[in-house]
């Protein structure tokens, strides 16, 4: 005789975040994130974004969860995304299509008609958003570099360029925020970000738990922020790149790489054993700065879109 599973599909609570962080980083190391974190996500609300995230239950126990929003920043309506995880061992007994039904619903209630997610790069996964009508697209890399191995000769800074901690800016990010703004509206993606607030993005990003004021740099032109890597660390030894920015007038002089390489040098001698980062594939530019600080690509994602009520 077999006894009968019982799946929950709930709202996420705070007790929920190491479990729901496990399910989420199962066998994806290079996946940054912090319980804490997670909680933070859940408590903050940027205007319009309508965050949430959801959590399965398999026989009382947490095995996996998905976050969604309303995409917020952009003049593009209508779009949402939801992303999440299954504990290896749980999957194939309904708990992510549960998962998934769950943030569809709370997606379209709020006016999204198109669901964005990220689909490990893995035959299972591709088939089981294949199945469940998101049509796969681009494509994206993550890689990772052991900071316990030495990192490339640092270049001769150029006159009147110097490196400094984000702390320098920690009670009035704005500088920063107008570096982010202006690169954002060139990443690739199917959504430009082209309306971002200052107040949004100082409570979405600057403000982020895990986000390292000490280990962000910015690399500084007469005196005029120009590029920065933002650094999000675990507090366990692992560090996210959290975006790497130039300012459009300030490209093709080697700022990003000088700023990005300056922060892992800070990270390493910090104690950080390992830097994670991800890129779209027609990144190039990114990509090769990565490749030159020593990171290895360690796995990939596709991007999958779905219609609601198609």
């Amino acid at each position: 005789m077999t006894s009968k599973t019982s799946l929950t599909i709930r709202d996420f609570r705070p007790d929920d975040a190491e479990a729901a962080v496990a399910a989420h980083r199962a066998g994806r190391e290079h996946l940054v994130m912090t319980a804490e974190n997670l909680v933070w996500m859940n408590d903050r609300q940027l205007p319009g974004e309508h965050f949430r995230t959801f959590v399965a239950e398999l026989d009382g126990r947490v095995v996996g969860s998905v976050r969604c929003a309303v995409a917020v920043g952009t003049t593009t309506v209508g779009v949402g995304y939801a992303n999440g995880s299954v504990l290896p061992e749980a999957r194939r007994r309904g708990a992510f299509t549960g998962l998934l039904a769950a943030a569809e619903r709370h997606l379209a209630e709020r006016g999204v008609t198109e669901v964005h997610g990220w689909v490990d790069d893995a035959p299972g996964s591709l088939a089981f958003a294949a199945a469940r009508g998101f049509v796969i697209g681009r494509q994206g890399y993550f890689s990772g570099r052991d900071l316990t191995l030495p990192l490339p000769q640092a270049p001769v800074l150029p006159a009147g360029v110097e490196l400094r901690p984000g702390t320098d800016w920690a009670d009035d990010p704005l500088p920063l925020f107008v570096i982010d703004e202006d690169a954002s509206r060139d990443e690739p993606g199917e959504v430009v970000l082209d309306a971002t607030e200052y107040e949004d993005w100082r409570q979405g990003v600057w403000n982020r738990p895990d986000l390292d004021q000490a280990l962000t740099t910015v690399a500084v032109v007469e005196g005029e922020p120009a590029a920065f890597t933002i650094a999000q660390t675990d507090g366990r030894g692992l560090y996210w790149s959290g975006f790497t920015a130039c300012r459009r007038q300030f490209r093709g002089r080697g700022l990003s790489k000088l700023a990005k390489l300056e922060s892992l040098r800070l990270a390493a001698a910090a104690g950080v054993r390992h830097a994670y980062t991800a890129n779209d594939a027609t990144n190039a530019p990114m990509l090769a700065i990565n490749a030159w600080l020593g990171y290895e690509r360690c796995a990939g994602e596709f991007k999958g879109i779905k219609r609601l009520g198609a």
